[in-house]
């Protein structure tokens, strides 16, 4: 036999053997399917079998929030107790669940809470379904593809929501985009979402892909060619499951035209896309005194913001340096200015963050002029922003701003970040009139607040009267019209 017989009788051999594999593969496979299949109507069926019985049990339906950091003090948090405060009011048939993850704290205690931070007092009692693995979405538990992990982890954790409770209507109000599938196919609940920021933004793709150091994309990254393609890659896989994941709301709320612009461009349902100001208690802070400051002995200069990363208080401590390095001791220079940090801590990772952040006072030498207040009452928040003369904001890319609108509100002058929400939504001018800064940088932000203090009591009356009407958009009625316009086809399914 010739070696080209050879060949052709393995090539036959080859082939004979594949086909024979084939089959028993394909069998396999639509077994496998098959049973996945099964045990995914099972689940479904097991479910909303218990949903049903509930509702027998209670007779009316429920809608249940899944916020896992529902007593941490943040905008998000308002977002919540507002939205609540809302359909309660509303729907007075209606049952009302929060699924967080919260632990050492009861129900009560997070409503008191809710209470003295944000002067909410809901109308009537709602169940807490407190979840025991809240870490799966924790960033420090994925040091590497932190969003992945966090992802698949709040799959896990919205798995123990839906088993724990099954609501009629399910509400992710705090972007955990890929908890929604489980809630629709294996709950079979109606799913609506409140969008405060999207987990992945095309700004994140373009700074990886233009190899440029940001928060989410360091120096070892941008400056590796290779590991900046397979991040590339990374997010652009990321963004394509978190887009599919997006197609079981029902709903799509987004907090700010920045966050629109995204959703639409990764989540392409213009449809069922409304944009929902987040709520702002401006009807308690416009009522502390518009007045000319000309009689004041000191100027504070206020931060209102969760003490995580992306807030970057860092910038805000070193651009407040290099006001004071400019300012001559004495009543009426260094010693007449102050920085005051306000903020919630969310966990002993923010804790110690601030702990960082006093250290860096100290290094350089500013710790007499900083105050920290950490998880204020909203009494002491009033009164701290109707003492100060200037509004500090450093985030890139924040979504909204709410601790903005609070600033502009209470009458202080704003400094914000020339980006995201600060730029496109809140810090433009009122009726052509001057509402307040933007700055990029830290030497752009010391500027700023310099130019701010240099002006004459009457100009800067005359901002803070631009800004306060301004931010009237942005009030608690303002949003609670809104949220409950977008909710009514999710809510008319209840009847």
């Amino acid at each position: 036999m010739s070696v080209h017989d050879q060949l052709a009788q393995c090539l036959c051999d080859l082939i004979r053997l594949l086909w024979t594999l084939l089959l028993p593969c394909l069998f396999l496979c639509v077994l496998l399917t098959a049973v996945l299949i099964a045990l995914v109507m099972s689940l479904r069926v097991w479910l909303q079998a218990n949903r049903n019985a509930r509702r027998a049990r209670d007779g009316r339906p429920t809608v249940a929030f899944f916020h896992p950091y529902c007593n941490a003090g943040g905008g998000g948090e308002r977002v919540l107790w507002c939205a609540l405060r809302a359909l309660q009011n509303r729907y007075q048939d209606v049952n009302f669940v929060v699924y967080t993850g919260d632990q050492g704290v009861t129900g009560p205690q997070i409503l008191d809470g809710a209470r003295r931070r944000f002067n909410i007092l809901l109308p009537r009692p709602i169940h807490f379904v407190f979840l025991k693995h809240r870490l799966l979405v924790e960033a420090s538990l994925f040091p590497y593809f932190t969003l992945i992990g966090q992802s698949v982890g709040s799959i896990f954790l919205g798995w123990e929501a839906l088993t724990e409770f099954v609501p009629d209507v399910y509400i992710d109000s705090m972007g955990y985009a890929f908890t929604m599938p489980v809630f629709k196919y294996l709950g079979g609940c109606h799913v609506a979402s409140y969008v405060h920021h999207p987990t992945i933004s095309t700004d994140m793709l373009s700074a990886v892909s233009e190899r440029n150091p940001r928060l989410d994309n360091p120096d070892s990254i941008s400056n590796n060619l290779f590991l900046s393609a397979v991040k590339v890659v990374y997010y652009c896989m990321l963004a394509l499951l978190y887009g599919l994941a997006s197609s079981s709301s029902d709903v799509v709320m987004v907090n700010s035209s920045w966050t629109l612009e995204h959703i639409l461009t990764l989540w392409r349902a213009p449809n069922r896309t409304c944009l929902v100001y987040p709520p702002c208690d401006t009807q308690a802070l416009v009522q502390l005194p518009l007045d000319e400051d000309s009689g004041k002995k000191c100027h504070s200069i206020v931060s209102v913001g969760q003490f995580r990363p992306e807030k970057d208080h860092r910038l805000q401590i070193r651009a407040f340096r290099k006001v004071l390095e400019r300012k001559e001791a004495g009543p009426d220079g260094r010693e007449s200015l102050r920085l005051v940090l306000i903020g919630g801590c969310r966990n002993r990772e923010d804790e110690d963050r601030v702990l960082m952040l006093r250290g860096l006072c100290q290094e350089l030498g500013v710790a007499d002029r900083v105050e920290f207040k950490l998880n204020v009452p909203f009494e002491e928040l009033k009164r701290e922003l109707g003492e100060a003369t200037v509004g500090l904001h450093t985030m890139w890319n924040e979504h909204f701003g709410i601790g903005v609108v609070e600033c502009m509100a209470a009458g202080t002058v704003m400094v914000a970040h020339k980006s995201g929400g600060p730029k496109l939504d809140i810090v433009v001018p009122y009726e052509g009139g001057q509402t307040g800064f933007l700055a990029e940088d830290e030497d752009g932000f010391a500027d700023a607040m310099e130019r701010i203090l240099a002006l004459s009591p009457l100009a800067r009356l005359e901002i803070r009267r631009n800004a306060r009407l301004s931010v009237a958009r942005f009030s608690d009625q303002e949003f609670e019209n809104c949220f409950l316009a977008a909710m009514e086809p999710v809510m008319g399914t209840l009847a």
